[in-house]
């Protein structure tokens, strides 16, 4: 058993980094980032751009775009993220090489996540007689939870050495959260210009804690990870500008640039195999965000909207390098630039009733030699289908609701040493997810 270990345990616990996916958004976002926010949004599919329908969706996607809005409008939600994921891996006869036991280890593993909450709060203030708009929002713009028991025929979460050959129990809880606030200015009745700064706080738990690097305090000759549960939020910020054109005819269209939010360190207080203390920092930035959009309003009581995004991965801290350290650490995750395409329509019935339902695809960021590090992430889901509603009632009080899917989708990767791919393994993930989301707003 310990031939093993030593053998295969710095193969599987390079596979620690998969917990860093974590970061990725619940589950359903185009990378880190959510697809919408709030329930008006997420029944869109996240098209916003140029379809200014809540203050939420208009103050997250175009700061410009609240000048669009009918009224003022204030707005609060809720988002309730249910992911649905296994994990199992594999480690055939054939990776030990000549001298081992003709031996195939394999399993598989739910998770057992639990649902995610994700907040919002949006006011957005329309002047009357003036150019002038401007609103807050506060909301949460990434959150995941991955959370996979020990298992003891699942190699991957088979206990760290020298007791198993994997990371033993592995969980990982983000929380990312913007206050957002945000002016627009009408330079004609067509146009308007839009500037918000952003304050972001960012929060990461994570066990075995494989941001940092292994230690072999006792000296035992088995490096293992610490826990990572001794943290506190980190803050960063950045900016976001927006332009929103109102066409004579029925089209509108707009564009939007989010900066990236430059996050301070990541710090985590934990301790090593002797229990003395230590610091573990690692730096994580979300990435810059440019969309586009167009909407229809051609029709009668129909609402159409269209919106692209880019998502600059490769060149953000934390993202863009790729890999591991000599000890264990993680240096970054080697994701792609990425695309997403977001459609949604809206359709009024009635004075008091409004009908919704969207789609989204995103390229996944990851492929090629970071999907390995990368198989149990959340970010493999790449078509999600929305739908909602809304109803007013009383003085001009909304209550809205979405429902929204992410279809299930599976990667496998194989796993691999400092060395190169180490043949007769696999790791792979499946999941699914959906989400619940839930506001009321007023209008006035």
């Amino acid at each position: 058993m310990n031939t093993w270990t030593v053998r295969l345990s710095p193969v599987l616990l390079a596979i620690a980094v998969v917990a860093l996916s974590a970061v990725a958004g619940p589950a359903l976002g185009q990378g880190i980032a959510l697809r919408g926010i709030g329930p008006v949004n997420e029944s869109m599919g996240g098209a916003a751009v140029a379809a200014p329908i809540d203050a939420a969706g208009a103050l997250h996607w175009n700061p410009a775009s609240i000048s669009g809005l009918a009224a003022s409008d204030m707005s609060f939600g809720l988002d309730l993220i249910l992911p649905t994921s296994q994990l199992s891996s594999r480690i055939g006869a054939g990776a030990l090489g000549g001298g081992f036991p003709p031996v195939t280890l394999e399993g598989a593993t739910s998770g057992e996540p639990g649902v995610t909450p994700v907040p919002m709060m949006a006011f957005v203030r329309r002047q009357e007689d003036s150019p002038l708009s401007y609103g807050l929002g506060l909301y949460g713009i990434g959150g995941s939870s991955v959370n996979y028991p020990s298992s003891p025929t699942n190699p991957i979460l088979t206990p760290q050495p020298p007791n198993g050959l994997g990371l033993g129990r592995l969980s990982a809880n983000v929380d990312v959260l913007q206050i957002v606030p945000t002016v627009a200015y009408e330079l004609s009745p067509q146009l308007s210009i839009g500037f918000a700064p952003t304050l972001t706080l960012g929060r990461i738990f994570a066990s075995p804690l494989f941001l940092g690097d292994m230690d072999d305090a006792n000296q035992d000759g088995f490096p293992s990870y610490p826990c990572g549960v001794g943290t506190r939020y980190a803050w960063g910020g950045g900016f976001q500008v927006g332009v929103y054109y109102n066409a004579d005819s029925c089209w509108h269209f707009g564009a939007s640039l989010k900066s990236p939010q430059w996050m301070e360190p990541f710090r985590f207080n934990t301790e090593d195999e002797l229990g003395q203390p230590r610091q573990v920092r690692f730096r994580l930035n979300y990435p810059l965000i440019a969309s586009i959009g167009a909407s229809y309003t051609g029709f009668e009581k129909w609402i159409l909207a269209c919106d692209v995004r880019y998502f600059d991965y490769a060149n953000t801290d934390g993202f863009g390098s790729e890999g591991m350290s000599p000890t264990g650490a993680l240096t970054g995750l080697d994701w792609n630039n990425i695309f997403s395409v977001a459609v949604g329509a809206q359709r009024q019935i009635g004075e008091c009733f409004f009908a919704r339902m969207g789609y989204c695809f995103n390229e996944n960021p990851i492929d090629g030699f970071a999907a390995q590090f990368n198989v149990a992430s959340p970010l493999i889901i790449k078509h999600t289908l929305h739908m909602g509603c809304s109803y007013v009632f009383a003085d001009n009080w909304m209550f809205s609701l979405a429902y929204v899917h992410g279809f299930e989708n599976d990667a496998t990767g194989q796993l691999h040493s400092a060395a190169g791919l180490i043949p007769d393994t696999s790791v792979t993930s499946t999941i699914s997810a959906d989400i619940l989301s839930v506001g009321v707003s007023k209008r006035f």
